[in-house]
Formats: C-alpha cells, structure tokens, sequence
C-alpha cells in the first residue's frame, strides 16, 4: 500500500478521472482534490471520494492537500495544467497523448526538465498481462531478434460523435491516431525498446464524417450529425515505420472501416513470435521446431485477470512519488517520442511521401536531450 500521507488530485472529473481516482484509493493514496468546469461533476466527485474541488486547475495545484496531479482533459489542455502542476512542485500523471501537437509536447518536456517533480504519461497497456509476459520471455532471448511489428488498434463502428472534443481538431489535435492508434503506436515502440526512427509514411483518411446515412449499430456516437463542423479530423491512419538497425512497425489505426475489428498485436523475432490484444491478459507464442519432426510450436500463456494495466501504471506512478524517486517507465523522453512519429505520420499524409525524420531520435536521444535542458537550468540558477 502506498500511504494514506500522499495527496492526489485529479483534473477532470468524468469517466476517467473517476477511473483513476479509483486506483488512488484501491492503492491506499488519498483522493484531496478534484477540478473540472462543470458543476456537476464536481458535485458526483464530492460525493464518491470526500474531495475538496475546484473549477479551474489553477487552484488545485496550489493547494497544500496536493502532493500529485492526474491530468483526464482533452488533450489541449495537457499542456497547462501539467507545467502550472509542475511548477507548483507537483509530479503528474498525464493521460495519453502526451500533448495535442509536438510543439505543446516539447514545451511539457522543457518545463519537466526544470521541475523538482517529474511527469508520467498514460500508457497503461505496457502493465497489461499480455505485454507483462512477452517482456519476461524477451528478456530470456525466447524470440531471439525482433524485426517488426504488426498493431492493429481498428474498430469496424466507433466514431466520437461530430461535436464532441474528439472530433475538433482543435481541442484533439487528431483523430483515429491520436486517440486510440497512440496506444498501439506506444506499445510497438516499447516493445523495441524505443529504437532511432529513420522515415515515416503515412496515410490519414476522413471517410465518414460527411455520411448523412452512417450505420452506427451499437450507437457509439449516439449525437451523429453529418452537417456538424467539428469533424476535422482522421478517422483512419495507415503507417509504416522504418528504424535504424532494419525493424519496422505496420501500424492500423481506425475509428470506423468496413473490417472486423482488431486489437491484434504481432511481434515477430527471428527465433519465435508473440500474438495478443493490447491490453489483454493471454498471449500466445509461436515458432517452430525440428526436434522429432518438423513441427509448429504454439504455446498459449494465460495471465492473472485481475492485474490491469491502469491499476499497475497507478501504482507505478504512486510509488515513485512515494519514494522521491524518477519513474522508470511511462517517461516523458518515450513520450516524446510517440509525438514526434505521430507528426511525422500527419506530415507524410500530408505530403504524399515518407518523411526524414532526423528530429525522431530514439528515446535514449530524447532522454540525453532533457538531462542537457536540466543542467542548462542548473547553470542558470548557480547564475
């Protein structure tokens, strides 16, 4: 258990602020504070937890309650809220993507690099049971060479409904890509251990916002509306992505296509590979071998279902601020990254060819990159 003694507040207060707020308490952390614009939201919050709330972060991170932030806002604002956090001495949590742009997700790293704290993004499904086990049996060279990755994050019907901040550009940042496709996107990098990016290709498509006839069975945007004018952004991304040493990653991101739906996860190494659904809890090992026969090796793994990755990334996250310590994962220089392959990807559609992505180094770059930003500050203060 963490310790009742660690304060935390949560920025937004709807399903996933709510879902996080759950975690701190399950872990034995104290939910203090809680801000959203809506009144009644922070009145719901109020009930469940005995939390102080406020309608504007500004006063949460100030108050004394606060030892960490949890960031649940549309993605425009990660920004400010996670340095004013920053700057009030808080760490931060910050969900998925880091930032709406790569300029705002530079600016979060700058103002992390000057901070007493530190700041984690949400990438939950690396702590899923599925990814939990690939990583153990990676780590005793059962797959040998990873050469690429195939992860699919597709739904056949799942639009935000036109009208909400995930379809307005300018609140989101992107669509498909940004908002699911991130996840699959993180996972295959981590699972290469965040290698140098040489060029990105990439295709986004806005296919069924303009539908006055759209088919949405399950009702997954239930306020569909074809004449609104905040869809702005991609419903689809195909990417392909080459890394120095020869692995490469196929990437298919998509709200709504005529396909069946797919959380599939490949790896492919050259000694055996690895299927699952990101965020599963089961994967299965494939290969093959000789011995008394030629024959394929199919092993089915099955992990402890009550382990989730949110909950395990909470507590990651929980600990570390516990302890005084830097997080080990989920670091904003991984996260960086992620943003800078999701820009080249927006760019090379744009473009109509593969980008150099020379600015796309790997995450042990990225992280050299805020250790100088760190002893600039450094300097600057002994000025």
């Amino acid at each position: 258990m963490i310790g009742t003694d660690i304060g935390v507040g949560i920025v937004g207060l709807g399903g996933m602020g709510h879902h996080h707020a759950r975690n701190v308490t399950d872990l034995g952390a104290t939910v203090v504070a809680g801000a959203d614009l809506v009144p009644d939201q922070r009145e719901r919050f109020a009930a469940e937890f005995g939390a102080e709330t406020y309608e504007t972060h500004e006063d949460l991170v100030v108050d004394d309650a606060v030892d960490a932030v949890i960031v649940t806002t549309p993605n425009r604002f990660h920004e400010p809220i996670t340095v004013d956090a920053l700057e009030a001495g808080c760490d931060v949590l910050v969900e998925k993507p880091l930032a709406h742009t790569l300029d705002s997700a530079e600016r979060i790293a700058e103002a992390e690099a000057e901070a007493d704290g530190f700041c984690m993004v949400g990438f939950h499904n690396r702590h899923a049971a599925s990814m939990t086990m690939f990583e153990e049996h990676h780590a005793r060279g059962r797959f040998g060479e990873l050469t690429h990755i195939e992860a699919n994050y597709v739904r056949r019907r799942g639009v935000p409904g036109p009208g909400s901040w995930f379809t307005n550009e300018d609140l989101s940042g992107g669509g498909a890509l940004l908002d699911i496709g991130v996840h699959a996107l993180d996972l295959a990098l981590y699972a290469l251990d965040f290698p140098e990016i040489t060029e990105v290709s990439g295709i986004a498509r806005t296919t069924f916002g303009a539908q006055e006839e759209y088919a949405d069975p399950e009702g997954f945007g239930d306020n569909w509306d074809a004449s609104a004018e905040t869809y702005e952004v991609d419903d689809s991304v195909s990417a392909f992505i080459r890394c120095a040493d020869g692995q490469t990653i196929s990437l298919e991101a998509a709200w709504a296509t005529n396909r069946e739906e797919s959380m599939d996860f490949r790896i492919r190494g050259t000694e055996a590979g690895a299927q699952f659904d990101i965020g599963d809890t089961n994967m299965q090992l494939l290969g093959a071998s000789s011995a008394g026969g030629d024959h394929y090796t199919d092993t089915q793994f099955t992990g402890d279902s009550t382990l989730t990755g949110y909950k395990e990334q909470d507590e990651r996250f929980l600990t570390a601020v516990a302890t005084d310590s830097e997080p080990s994962t989920n670091t904003i220089g991984e996260a960086l990254v992620v943003q800078r392959v999701i820009d080249a990807i927006y760019r090379s559609s744009e473009s109509g060819h593969a980008e150099s992505v020379d600015s796309v180094a790997s995450v042990h770059s990225s992280t050299s990159e805020t250790g100088e930003l760190e002893a600039e500050a450094e300097a600057e203060a002994d000025l």
